[in-house]
């Protein structure tokens, strides 16, 4: 397959999600925006003013990034876990592509770039939501779109994974609820690493998502808890690792061919 026909096979299935996902904007998008609308009003002015400035930024401003990486990674990683199992189990059109001459790197591209499309404009719409209640500027726009971008292609790859080991809905709705949600919360959404005692401190430099925080935090805030390049090589590290037993279930078929 030459680079024309790799760009239609990644452009069609690609398309084919995003266009469904628009078709369906009250479902995937509205419920994020009014989740983290909640989280802002409770967290940001009941209890923000109790609370008082983190590292001399509002403590509303502080959740921001927080919030905006639990909405787009457990986005991604839904979006990319759901389409992949309805194409192995419901539609089955995932033979189909198995055995086209699309290579497994094509495959895995599209699904997550579908994902990631999603995860990344729910991350930007609860920024959007934010500046209702505490309008700031963006210290390093660059460094915030990269780690938003990082977060959401690890978990994307998670995600994916997930749909290819899936036997059932369940499997699906078990990482979200007791692997996910508890690493998001603990990752430093509503407080900073060092506030912590010494043993929770260590704890959470072993939480993926408090590097993904992290970054996101640096890029909008211009405060961080650990270097920012530390950030980037754990989360490039596991993207790479995702990216690698991906690569390998879908080329070898592990769970597909029915």
């Amino acid at each position: 397959m030459n680079a024309y026909g790799l760009f239609i096979a990644w452009y069609t299935l690609v398309r084919k999600e995003v266009v469904r996902g628009f078709r369906l904007w009250a479902q995937n998008f509205l419920p994020a925006a009014v989740t983290s609308a909640l989280y802002f009003l409770i967290f940001g002015e009941f209890l923000g003013s109790r609370i008082g400035d983190i590292h001399g930024v509002a403590f509303v401003s502080f959740v921001i990034p927080g919030l905006m990486m639990l909405s787009a990674a457990t986005s991604t990683f839904e979006h990319v876990a759901f389409i992949f199992f309805g194409a192995k189990f419901f539609n089955r059109n995932i033979n189909e592509i198995l055995v086209s001459p699309t290579p497994p790197w094509v495959i895995i591209a599209a699904f997550i770039t579908s994902g990631m499309i999603r995860g990344l404009l729910i991350g930007s719409l609860v920024l959007l939501v934010s500046l209702f209640f505490a309008p700031f500027q963006i210290h390093n726009i660059f460094i915030a779109f990269l780690f938003l971008a990082l977060g959401s292609l690890v978990f994307g790859l998670a995600g994916l994974i997930n749909g290819v080991y899936a036997k059932n809905w369940d499997s699906i709705n078990i990482v979200p609820v007791f692997v996910l949600t508890p690493l998001i919360y603990l990752g430093g959404i509503f407080y900073s690493v060092q506030a912590l005692p010494e043993f929770w401190q260590k704890f959470t430099l072993y939480n993926p998502v408090f590097y993904i925080i992290n970054g996101l935090r640096y890029g909008l805030l211009g405060t961080a808890d650990v270097s920012l390049w530390t950030s980037f090589f754990v989360l490039l590290l596991l993207a790479l690792v995702f990216l690698g037993v991906a690569w390998y279930l879908i080329r070898k078929g592990l769970g597909l061919k029915q």
